[in-house]
């Protein structure tokens, strides 16, 4: 085939006419949230395999990214090789999940677990699956960027699972310029109820067996329903209907305790809270990825403000290094952090239970804890897809380093938060 010669591709792809706005759309950004089954993965891989073929750019990247890797490769890879078999020249990579066509032009997948393995790269154009399990700084930090200098579009598509990101997107949040009455994005619900994709009889027979929350969350598309399997799900929306996310600011009078989950190879995140009466007033929450502890240890002396109280760490802290020979804490203490108190070993499902309880006395700063806030919505039970049951234990994911960090600091606060009792009365915040 010649460098200039045109040929005409006929791709195996029918699209549902729910899905042709979609695919005709000539806005930079998109945000679809579909119900399950509607076949959204199937259109926007098909979306990608149409803008690598038309792009006129050399060497053209486009991505899917799931929230995992191993997702990515279960749901996306057999769709992928299938609907670019009928190109000539197209040459497949099964150990890279890749597909390089014949203008140049490459669609690879990838996991937002690892996230920052794609940092560097370029791209043309992007879906992103399921978006509201991923970490959103995979999209800030590192897939954002990796747009800017091709002038790349990119799709966020899934369906809801809370207000979390994938929320703020669909509803205008500030963090991606807004998807409402903005002329450069497009934004779509399909609800199963309107698309006729599933038939009556078989979504009258799903309502017999999930919950109505799950229904309204994976058929009807609603991000106020519950999401499944979420731990603190009931506390966190009852705390919001009490108006008790607000704007906490710092009371200089009180000590700040703080509690930590520390990461290696992954984040560390920290609670900052104070205690009034038996009030628990969550006022700073702090997280970083691939930090070492020294500066962490600076961000807490330096950085912060606070006179602190007592830091609750878990009790691995005290493991010793091969290299140093030293534990963590120890190395903490000689970064200047004091009064550390190590976490007892106990089994998660009591610390989940203590945090339950404490949750109820506590007010949380919308702003500087936003993210924590978010990671203790969405923190939830494993599913285990082969037995269709949630598991014991919780999904590790990047909601856990906010989540465990609360576990520690209500398995040692709530002691003191009795004894304070009559120490510093309750007042409430504008």
């Amino acid at each position: 085939m010649g460098r200039h010669e045109r040929i005409t591709v006929t791709i195996p792809y029918a699209p549902r006419g729910q899905f042709l706005s979609y695919h005709n759309r000539k806005q930079r950004w998109a945000c679809v949230a579909a119900h399950r089954r509607c076949g959204k993965t199937v259109a926007c891989i098909n979306d990608l395999i149409k803008g690598a073929l038309t792009c006129t750019k050399p060497n053209a990247r486009f991505a899917y990214i799931a929230p995992l890797f191993t997702q990515a490769k279960d749901v996306a890879w057999t769709y992928l090789k299938h609907f670019t078999a009928t190109i000539p020249g197209v040459e497949t990579n099964e150990s890279e999940l890749r597909v390089d066509l014949p203008n140049g032009a490459r669609i690879r997948l990838y996991g937002a677990d690892n996230y920052d393995r794609m940092r560097g790269i370029y791209l043309d154009g992007v879906v992103l699956d399921e978006y509201a399990d991923m970490d959103p700084r995979a999209w800030a930090e590192v897939i954002r960027p990796a747009l800017s200098d091709r002038q790349g579009w990119s799709t966020f598509i899934g369906t809801p699972k809370g207000r979390n990101a994938f929320f703020e997107i669909m509803h205008g949040g500030e963090t991606f310029g807004g998807a409402v009455n903005d002329p450069d994005w497009f934004s779509m619900t399909l609800k199963a109820s309107e698309t006729k994709l599933v038939a009556d009889e078989e979504l009258a027979a799903m309502r017999k067996v999930l919950t109505p929350e799950q229904y309204e969350q994976e058929l009807e598309c609603s991000f106020d329903a519950a999401i499944v399997g979420a731990y603190y799900g009931r506390e966190m929306a009852a705390l919001e209907s009490q108006k008790r996310i607000m704007r906490v600011p710092w009371e200089p009078s009180l000590p700040v305790y703080t509690a930590w989950d520390l990461g290696l190879d992954d984040a560390t995140a920290i609670w900052f809270a104070q205690l009034a009466g038996t009030e628990v007033r969550l006022i700073d929450y702090y997280e970083a990825n691939n930090t070492a502890l020294s500066e962490v240890a600076r961000v807490i002396r330096n950085e912060k403000p606070y006179t602190y109280g007592e830091h609750y760490l878990p009790h691995d802290v005290q493991i010793r290094e091969m290299m140093t020979n030293k534990s963590r804490k120890e190395s903490l203490e000689a970064l200047q952090v004091r009064n550390i108190v190590v976490t007892p070993a106990e089994r998660v499902e009591e610390g989940i239970n203590a945090a339950r309880m404490m949750l109820p006395k506590c007010v949380f700063d919308a702003e500087q804890c936003k993210r924590g806030i978010e990671a203790l919505k969405q923190y939830r039970r494993e599913w285990d897809d082969k037995l269709k049951t949630f598991r014991l234990r919780p999904l590790h994911d990047w909601t856990s380093h906010g989540a465990d960090a609360f576990r520690y600091l209500a398995m040692n606060l709530k002691p003191k938060a009795n004894a304070q009792k009559l120490v510093y009365p309750s007042r409430r915040f504008a």
